[in-house]
C-alpha cells in the first residue's frame, strides 16, 4: 500500500466516525441516520455516485475508473436491541439499542475502503453496499427487490466481512458452507385462563411453553445424523401478567439454525410435532399456531474464488486462518451473489487487542476451533471491538482483496 493509503487508513476521522456510528445504533428498516451519515461521507470522497433509499435505508456508492471489472463490497448497518454494559465513554446513547454485532465496524470499515480506492483508484468499477435490516434477514433481499441488479453495474464477484471477539486483522474463511441457515420461530399456546388457587379450572398455557422449551433440547440430538447438527435454542419465554393470575395464552420464540434443506425439514416438523403434542396432552381448546420468520439462507464461499482470495490476503502477509468447519451464526450477505449469479467471498476478522490473547487461548482457537469464552461475542451487551486496532485491520483487508478482484484480468472469468 502506498504512504498515502496508508495514513487514510489510520485516519483519526475514521476512528470519531465509528465512534459517532456506535453512540447512535438504529435498529432494522430504522437507519436512517446511519444512512445519512454514510452518503454524507461518500459525497465527500471523489468520483463516488451515491444513491440513497435503496430497499429502504440502503446506501449504494458506485466508483468508476475506466473500463474493467466489476466488483460488490458490503456492509451492513443495524444494530441490536440489547442494552450496552460496556463501560465505553462512546457507549451507545439509545437506550435498550446497541451494535453489538460490531455493524458500526463494517459501515466505517467500508468507508475508509471507498476512501482508499478513490485515492489510488485501479481500471474498473467498485460498488459499495451499505445495507440495512441484516439483523431480521430482510435488508439483502429488500434491496435487490428495489431493482439493485437493474439499477447498477453487475457484479463479477461480491465482497463481505464480519468483525468478531478474535486477534486484531486475523482472518478465518473457508471455500464451501460458512455459515448456517437461520429461521425464527414463535410458538403461540391458547389455553384456558382462571385464578392460580384454582388451577384444576383452568388449561395452563404456561406450563405447555415451559414443557415444550425442554422437550425441544433433546430435538436437535434426536432428529439427525448429520456431522453438521442442527441447533435450537429457547430466546425467549412470554406469559401471564400477575402471579395469581393463570394467562389464556403463551408465546415461545426460538432459533434455529441448519446447515442442509433436509436437516432443516426435519426441525420444522419435529418443532410443530411437538407443540401440538404438547397442546393435545394438555387439552387445549385449540392447536398452537407454529410462525417461521426472519430466515436466513446457508453462507456459501465460492470454491476456487475463496482460496483466490484467501491467497492475495495471504501475500499481503495479512494473517489468514482456514475455518475447521462451517459456524452458527447466519448472514443475508449470501443472497446478493446468489441473486446475481456470481461468486461471493465472506471472512471474519478480529476487532480485539492480540495482547490480550495467551498463548493458550491460540491453541485453544487451533485445537477447538472455538473462541475462549472470557471474550464476549458477537450480540452481548459486552461486546467491544478495539476500533484502534479494528479498524485498519479491516480497512487492509477490504482493500487488499478488492485491488486484487480488480487487477485480475477479465479473461480469467
Amino acid at each position: 500500500m502506498t504512504e498515502q493509503s496508508t495514513a487514510a487508513t489510520l485516519s483519526e476521522h475514521w476512528q470519531q466516525v465509528y465512534r459517532r456510528l456506535h453512540a447512535h445504533p438504529e435498529l432494522s428498516g430504522e437507519e436512517h441516520a446511519t444512512a445519512a451519515l454514510v452518503a454524507e461521507e461518500l459525497r465527500a470522497l471523489p468520483g463516488w455516485e451515491v444513491t440513497e433509499n435503496v430497499g429502504g435505508t440502503g446506501v449504494v456508492g458506485v466508483l468508476h475508473s475506466g473500463p474493467g471489472p466489476v466488483i460488490w463490497l458490503r456492509a451492513d448497518m443495524d444494530g441490536l436491541p440489547v442494552q450496552e454494559e460496556t463501560g465505553l465513554d462512546y457507549a451507545s446513547t439509545v437506550p435498550g439499542v446497541m451494535h453489538a454485532c460490531g455493524h458500526d465496524v463494517h459501515v466505517t470499515a467500508l468507508l475508509g475502503t471507498c476512501a482508499e480506492l478513490a485515492a489510488n483508484p485501479l481500471p474498473g468499477t467498485v460498488v459499495a453496499l451499505f445495507q440495512p435490516a441484516e439483523e431480521t434477514g430482510s435488508g439483502a433481499q429488500g434491496m435487490l427487490n428495489d431493482g439493485l441488479l437493474e439499477r447498477f453495474p453487475h457484479p463479477r464477484i461480491v465482497l463481505g466481512q464480519h468483525v468478531g471477539p478474535l486477534p486484531a486483522g486475523l482472518v478465518l474463511s473457508k471455500p464451501g458452507t460458512l455459515m448456517a441457515a437461520s429461521d425464527s420461530v414463535r410458538v403461540t399456546f391458547l389455553g384456558k385462563g382462571g385464578h392460580a388457587s384454582q388451577p384444576h379450572t383452568a388449561i395452563d398455557p404456561l406450563l405447555m411453553a415451559a414443557s415444550l422449551v425442554l422437550r425441544l433440547q433433546s430435538l436437535a440430538a434426536r432428529q439427525t445424523a448429520t456431522a453438521l447438527s442442527p441447533v435450537l435454542t429457547a430466546g425467549a419465554l412470554h406469559a401471564g401478567t400477575r402471579p395469581n393470575i393463570i394467562a389464556d395464552t403463551s408465546e415461545v420464540l426460538l432459533s434455529l439454525r441448519t446447515f442442509t434443506d433436509g436437516s432443516r425439514n426435519r426441525m420444522v416438523e419435529g418443532i410443530q410435532r411437538l407443540a401440538e403434542a404438547e397442546a393435545a396432552a394438555a387439552g387445549a381448546p385449540q392447536e398452537p399456531k407454529v410462525e417461521f420468520y426472519d430466515h436466513f439462507p446457508v453462507t456459501e464461499n465460492t470454491p476456487g474464488d475463496t482460496e483466490r482470495v484467501l491467497a492475495s490476503l495471504s501475500a499481503a502477509n495479512l494473517p489468514v486462518m482456514p475455518m475447521n468447519h462451517p459456524i452458527t451464526g447466519s448472514e443475508d450477505f449470501g443472497a446478493f451473489g446468489t441473486a446475481a449469479k456470481v461468486p461471493s467471498v465472506f471472512w471474519h476478522i478480529g476487532g480485539i487487542d492480540p495482547a490480550r490473547f495467551t498463548e493458550e487461548d491460540q491453541i485453544h482457537m487451533l485445537t477447538e476451533g472455538a473462541l475462549p469464552e472470557r471474550f464476549p461475542s458477537n450480540h452481548s451487551p459486552h461486546f467491544a471491538p478495539d476500533p484502534a486496532l479494528a479498524l485498519p485491520a479491516a480497512i487492509t483487508t477490504m482493500v487488499t482483496a478488492a485491488r486484487a478482484e480488480l487487477e485480475r484480468p477479465t479473461m480469467a472469468e
